[in-house]
């Protein structure tokens, strides 16, 4: 038997056509919700969610939209919203930038079904891990141009097309003029700079026995950055992190940023940090992991989830939980969907924590979530 919590399956799925890629094709997503979304109070009341559009890790060549079950399930029961796991084209028959294309096309798509599918346009979040964590600022800053291009059309009679410093393909004409509006993000150990080499990012790396392997790396790079010295490493689509200034104020104010101490990647999110805070005033919670590296909860062993990443998964959610209702607090969830409130109800805490990795006692003792058994002699 596998260890509780599970990673449950999607409550259900749907396929999309891609609009924005050069190459078309289709991009499943899988949705799973609260306990609530289907209920008759929800459908008497019209109740919408918040929802978080999550994006895998796996260097743009490997993965699945399902490998993050257990964070889409600890994201639905911590926060109360609705996850919508994107399952995004793959290199190497996909390369860059077709992923951030898909995640972009994913966003449109939600926003248009807004009503259809109980979810609020003006609370929505990104997250991911790795590279999904690059997606998670890529595709806001991609869709933010989207919507200028589709602004530019409608202005123009539909005769505009997109520009950008990167390689844009031509804007797709949509149905509705409707924008939604991203309000946070959540990213877990993201690339965000390839300007850097790969050598030049390792030599960051404090513990050289925790290096990504060379064979897997160099594989991600020739699969995803195709073809070979065309894709330019600047590009704020690939390298979010040296995105122009103009383009970093579109991302939304609140951010949770969560690095590895063991991690070839923490120096240039280390650099995107101060960037945001010192150059932009964004809100950012800065949390790096002492003692871990790379992916450290993608690994955990099957037979015990361990409870020291579900501490973490749950403070993570709950500083969304504060961007969507206004606090963690179960009463701001009661009066934001007895108000029918919409949108953003308050912003996180600038901070930085370094986090000891805790012992699995006191996670166990801290939880206090009802996938969690309470350690012997603690009272909650």
């Amino acid at each position: 038997m596998l260890a509780p919590p599970p990673a449950p399956a999607p409550s259900f799925s749907t396929t999309i056509s891609s609009n924005l890629a050069s190459k078309s094709g289709k991009i499943p997503l899988h949705f799973y919700v609260p306990e609530s979304y289907n209920s008759d109070e929800t459908k008497q009341s019209k109740r919408i969610y918040p929802v978080v559009i999550n994006f895998h890790g796996g260097g743009f060549t490997i993965g699945r939209a399902t490998d993050d079950a257990r964070w889409a399930r600890a994201v639905v029961h911590y926060a109360d919203v609705v996850v919508v796991s994107v399952d995004y084209r793959l290199a190497p028959e996909h390369p860059f930038p077709t992923a951030i294309e898909d995640g972009v096309d994913a966003t449109l798509y939600l926003v248009e079904h807004a009503d259809e599918l109980k979810i609020d346009p003006h609370r929505i979040a990104y997250s991911g891990f790795s590279a999904g964590g690059n997606m998670s600022f890529s595709v806001p800053i991609r869709l933010a141009e989207e919507y200028r291009t589709r602004k530019m059309q409608r202005e123009a009679g539909g005769s505009a097309t997109a520009s950008s410093s990167s390689d844009a393909a031509s804007a797709t004409s949509y149905t509705t003029t409707q924008e939604g509006t991203v309000i946070a993000i959540s990213s877990w150990y993201p690339s965000i700079d390839y300007t850097n080499t790969r050598d030049e990012r390792r030599k960051t790396n404090v513990r050289t026995d925790k290096e990504l392997p060379k064979f897997f790396t160099n594989l991600f790079d020739a699969s995803y950055l195709y073809p070979v010295n065309g894709v330019d490493l600047k590009s704020p689509w690939l390298s979010p992190g040296i995105a122009p200034s103009e383009m970093i104020k579109d991302l939304p104010e609140n951010i949770v940023l969560y690095t590895c101490e063991w991690d070839e990647l923490c120096a240039e999110a280390d650099r995107f940090h101060h960037r945001l805070v010192n150059d932009f005033g964004k809100k950012v919670v800065y949390k790096k992991v002492i003692g871990v590296a790379h992916a450290f909860d993608k690994t955990p062993n099957p037979l015990h989830w361990d409870p020291k990443i579900e501490t973490m998964y749950r403070d993570a959610c709950r500083e969304l939980r504060t961007v969507f209702y206004g606090s963690s607090a179960d009463s701001a969830i009661e009066e934001a969907v007895a108000e029918g409130k919409e949108g953003q109800q308050a912003s996180v805490t600038t901070r930085i924590e370094d986090i000891e990795f805790p012992s699995s006692q006191d996670s166990l003792a801290t939880v206090g979530s009802q996938y969690q058994q309470p350690v012997a002699g603690n009272s909650e």
